[in-house]
């Protein structure tokens, strides 16, 4: 058995035989991004929209991004009232099967922000993967 392991990466950057299961974690797939980029696409891993709107608008901090997110990635039904098009349906399990996944095999987070960029969810859902919170 391979050893696994989570890596994060822009969507935009090029795919590596290293990357592993790339999985995109964004609401949105995006306009002209091929689908050779990413292996599959969980958008209900994505912060809501409307989080991510306050947060590029600098209308809250990271540090309020980063506890709303991490609420988000727990609640049931509430977070769909905040997403017109993507719901959150399942995601729970979806972050059971990601863990599960990171201990056969690497898996990489994908993202529209900049490889570089420190302050994008896909951290935030890597930490999330790693801790202790999310059991199997």
């Amino acid at each position: 058995m391979s050893k696994g392991g989570i890596n994060t990466k822009s969507i935009s950057t090029p795919p590596e035989a290293k990357d592993g299961l790339r999985v995109l974690v964004a609401r949105f797939r995006g306009h002209r991004v091929p689908k050779s980029r990413y292996d599959l696409w969980l958008p209900s891993l994505g912060p809501s929209e409307d989080l991510l709107k306050q947060f590029l608008a600098g209308e809250i901090t990271w540090a309020k991004f980063s506890r709303e997110y991490g609420r988000e990635l727990w609640l049931d039904g509430g977070a769909d009232e905040r997403n017109h098009t993507v719901k959150n349906h399942g995601q729970k399990g979806l972050l059971r099967i990601l863990k599960y996944l990171a201990r056969q095999q690497t898996i990489t987070l994908l993202c529209h922000c900049a490889e570089d960029e420190k302050h994008c969810h896909r951290h935030l859902l890597r930490q999330t993967l790693l801790g202790a919170k999310v059991t199997l």
